[in-house]
């Protein structure tokens, strides 16, 4: 697999145009190549920003998120969310590299990938291209920040071993390997999460992926989200003091 993060200007809010960033940055991408870009970008071009002073933080964590613990039950006083199915911090509002706003994360994830791939495919002439919008979240019991794919387009984001056999015949039951939080997660590490200022990186060489020539299905979307009443999960789930946000309502 080969990473190559891409260097630009600062993108700040209030807003700014995605097209004549890529038409301005990107090189010629390959077939079969992924191209990995923050929600912070996709965001600050869509206008999902808010200026710091207009508005509590606090409020619109609320009104963005589904669920939510309080700050107080934190050390670090941080609202803990649940967020179109991720659990996160204050439900995605990020204030750094925003210049004086809070960037929310985009209204609509998929549709924002979905829109990418095409714009792609037609500018480089592709058959096959993908798109992830990256975000960072915290893994329970360690420290540190990792990337995921909170929308994804043009190849499929599980690889199902269920039912296949490992090396010594042994079935498996419940393994499925997250492609697209994979690619997500090694491309947010290549591009960094401070001042690099290389939001967006191509990825190549990845025989492992499955590319398709369309968007993602509603049915392969769905596969990618377990209830939480099924997930692993679930006794710590059940037993914190969820409070359901504005978004849910």
């Amino acid at each position: 697999m080969i990473i190559k993060a891409i260097k630009i200007d600062p993108i700040t809010p209030p807003s700014s145009d995605l097209k004549s960033i890529f038409d301005r940055y990107l090189p010629r991408m390959k077939n079969r190549s992924v191209l990995a870009i923050t929600s912070k970008i996709v965001s600050i071009c869509e206008g999902r920003t808010v200026k710091m002073g207009t508005v509590e933080k606090r409020d619109l964590i609320l009104k963005e998120a589904d669920y939510f613990i309080p700050p107080e039950g934190s050390k670090y006083g941080v609202t803990l969310t649940i967020k179109n199915n991720f659990l996160m911090p204050t439900a995605g509002i990020d204030e750094s590299n925003g210049n004086g706003y809070y960037i929310l994360l985009p209204k609509n994830p998929q549709a924002s990938a979905d829109k990418i791939r095409s714009y792609l495919k037609k500018r480089f002439s592709l058959e096959l291209v993908g798109v992830i919008i990256t975000d960072s979240v915290s893994t329970p019991l360690r420290w540190g920040t990792h990337g995921v794919a909170i929308a994804h387009s043009g190849f499929l984001a599980l690889n199902d071993y269920i039912g296949k056999k490992d090396i010594f015949g042994r079935e498996f039951k419940f393994s499925k390997a997250n492609i697209a939080d994979a690619l997500a997660a090694a491309a947010v590490g290549v591009m960094g999460e401070g001042n690099e200022q290389t939001p967006m990186a191509i990825i190549e060489d990845i025989p492992f992926v499955t590319f398709q020539k369309r968007n993602p299905t509603r049915r392969e979307r769905e596969m990618l989200r377990i209830a939480i009443k099924d997930d692993l999960y679930f006794p710590l789930f059940k037993n914190a003091k969820w409070r359901r946000g504005r978004r849910s309502r």
